[in-house]
């Protein structure tokens, strides 16, 4: 008979219940209840970062990762050894010390990493007030645009969120943004800030395939069509 899962830790935070728990050799995020995360895969939030790092075209690029999760964003970022400074954006910090006390099963090597800086805060918050730029921000927030757990997280797919992602990008910049599925009104929404957008799609076992989104700032902002007065007839 197989055995239960074994719960890890079990933490009460302003947001609700965090439970951490190892099923064999994975480990699961429980949030309220409701699965958020485990250690199964990984695959399309490796993607998520390559992706991103792929299209920067400076030659030493700074790195935002928005949400921790279990780590699998951050490992791959520090697999690249010509990023200059990796930020990682993490509004729990229960996540945060989980990542810590399981450093082989989680991504606590991935923070030692002297490029990495932690910030322990809402990622949209950050995104209002900070005066740092980056050349990729790479957003993996709750479940994504259109799955959420938490409804608050919303905010960093609305228009306004986009835009704020946009102030902190360099001209040239990349935005990679995973989500459970598509959702073409967050799509259309991307659009009609960066024009072209990239879907990439990484097929699942079950279930719709998990979808990486990538899209870049202009160099240059498109000029301004000036019209001259109509004559008169």
């Amino acid at each position: 008979m197989r055995e239960p899962p074994e719960v890890l830790d079990r933490v009460g935070t302003v947001r609700g219940e965090l439970v951490l728990r190892r099923d064999g050799e994975r480990f699961e995020v429980i949030s309220n209840g409701v699965f958020l995360m485990d250690t199964s895969d990984g695959t399309s939030e490796r993607l998520l970062v390559d992706a991103a790092v792929a299209r920067c075209a400076e030659p030493a690029p700074r790195l935002l990762v928005g949400g921790l999760g279990v780590g699998f964003s951050l490992r791959q970022a520090v697999s690249h050894p010509h990023l200059s400074a990796i930020d990682v954006v993490e509004i729990e910090e229960t996540v945060v010390a989980w990542n810590e006390r399981y450093p082989h099963e989680l991504g606590g090597d991935a923070l030692r990493d002297p490029r990495v800086r932690v910030v322990e805060t809402d990622l949209v918050e950050w995104l209002g007030s900070t005066t740092d730029r980056y050349d990729a921000i790479c957003l993996d927030i709750d479940n994504g645009p259109n799955w959420l757990v938490f409804e608050a997280n919303g905010a960093a797919y609305t228009d306004r969120g986009i835009g704020l992602a946009v102030r902190c990008l360099r001209p040239g910049g990349v935005l990679a943004v995973w989500s459970a599925s598509r959702d073409p009104d967050y799509e259309e929404r991307l659009r009609s800030r960066f024009g072209d957008v990239e879907t990439l799609l990484t097929a699942r076992p079950r279930g719709e395939p998990d979808v990486v989104y990538v899209a870049r700032r202009a160099i240059r902002p498109a000029r301004a069509t000036t019209r001259g007065r109509p004559g008169r007839s």
